[in-house]
């Protein structure tokens, strides 16, 4: 068996990638309107349930405007109604209160569709594997689930908004489970231009993926992310 060359490992994304992060996502604001005509064009939805889960510290407003979009596709697009995105802090350590929002919108309008950015993307994946019945699909965006959570440049945030240490067992279990292969049908849409966290961790070989040309502040809000999950939804 061939050894891993440490070399090859995933590494955060570099110092000037971060550094571009705040003028790239005012940039991704900027251009909305060159766009209007491809979004009107987008395909319409069939009326699904559709939940958004916010990323790192973010909160339902952070899911907005893709919400908005979705809802006027013809979704029935929801938030996860749980205010910010502390982590376990918020969802449980096994993200039952994730799972208990799920189940309640699964038994009005049936098999639900997450769609998650960043660590919510992470944790529509946890929700897929803890109860399979209840998930239609899984939509992750710019979520570095498929690799070491120190190939990003937020994990000592991550730790410090969570409470928890990427090194714990119990942690590192979690990231296992969320890293295998889905049983439901799952796409990444993620950027190698990302400044927070290495493209290379959020997609895996097994699930669909797609690459766009994003920051990671406001991927969800970035026209061609609206559209790429528009096509997904409709395929």
């Amino acid at each position: 068996m061939t050894t891993p060359d440490p070399a090859d490992a995933p590494r955060a994304p570099s110092k000037a990638l971060w550094a571009a992060e705040l003028p790239r996502a005012a940039w991704t604001v900027a251009s909305w309107p060159r766009h209007r005509a491809a979004l009107n064009a987008a395909p319409r939805g069939d009326g699904r349930a559709v939940m958004l889960l916010p990323g790192l510290f973010n909160s339902d407003r952070s899911t907005f405007v893709l919400r908005r979009f979705l809802t006027q596709l013809g979704y029935r697009a929801v938030g996860w109604g749980l205010g910010r995105n502390l982590g376990a802090r918020t969802v449980g350590v096994d993200g039952e209160r994730i799972v208990a929002g799920v189940a309640a919108l699964h038994a009005e309008a049936g098999p639900v569709t997450l769609i998650g950015v960043s660590l919510g993307g992470m944790l529509a994946r946890l929700v897929a594997h803890r109860r399979p019945e209840l998930v239609r699909q899984v939509v992750t965006i710019s979520s570095p689930f498929a690799g070491p959570g120190k190939a990003t440049n937020v994990w000592r945030a991550f730790e410090w908004v969570t409470g928890e240490r990427l090194d714990d067992p119990a942690v590192m279990a979690r990231a296992a489970l969320i890293a295998g292969p889905l049983p439901v049908p799952s796409t990444a849409i993620w950027s190698r231009s990302d400044g927070l966290v290495a493209g290379a961790i959020c997609r895996d070989e097994v699930g669909a993926a797609i690459e766009v040309r994003s920051p990671h502040l406001g991927v969800q809000v970035k026209p061609e992310v609206l559209l790429a999950v528009a096509r997904v939804l409709a395929g």
